[in-house]
């Protein structure tokens, strides 16, 4: 992965006023080459610098998104894998809330359109989508293509204690949910009768 990475990297490099086209393509490419998000956005930050590298990480991996949100009603098989994948890793019911789904996109090891899928299922319509998608997508390409250098040498070790570090803050911010006793929830005053 690392020669095709590469490889793929100075085409982009080399291709002059094409470049960010490319790179762009690359982001709806990245998933065939099993290449991760994180790799991609920290070269965009090495190959356009830390403003442009962030703008078009934003674009490419928006335009990933998108074609994932296209691809899901066409390809049953893939989304249910990725619900089973859901179920293991954040339990089948769970919902995120927008800190959460932010936070998650930031980790390395999570699968982006896990992610993605997480969205379909928060969001109504298409727009409210691409707009969550957006939101998720800006902090990811500019922590990656800011501290690219930082993030792709940091140890397991240190990235583990990161990951450790952010756990609270997942809990602090997450989704609140509504608790009611058993009581409250049958009414004890309604009576029902079977004929």
């Amino acid at each position: 992965m690392e020669h095709l990475g590469s490889w793929i990297l100075t085409i982009v490099e080399s291709s002059g006023t094409m470049a960010p086209v490319l790179f762009i393509i690359l982001h709806l490419l990245r998933p065939f080459f099993f290449l991760p998000v994180a790799f991609i956005c920290v070269s965009g930050g090495i190959l356009f610098g830390m403003v442009t590298g962030t703008v078009y990480s934003v674009i490419g991996v928006t335009l990933s998104s998108i074609a994932f949100y296209q691809m899901a009603s066409s390809a049953p098989g893939m989304i249910n894998r990725l619900i089973r994948l859901k179920g293991k890793m954040l339990g089948e019911h769970t919902k995120l809330s927008k800190g959460q789904l932010i936070l998650l996109r930031l980790m390395p090891f999570i699968h982006f359109h896990l992610l993605s899928l997480c969205i379909i299922e928060m969001s109504k319509s298409f727009r409210e989508y691409v707009r969550l998608s957006v939101m998720s997508n800006v902090p990811l390409a500019f922590v990656y293509t800011s501290f690219g250098k930082w993030i792709s040498t940091m140890s397991p070790l240190v990235m583990g204690m990161v990951v450790i570090a952010l756990l609270p803050l997942l809990y602090l911010i997450r989704q609140k949910e509504i608790v009611m006793k058993w009581e409250d929830f049958f009414n004890k005053n309604a009576h029902t009768s079977v004929s």
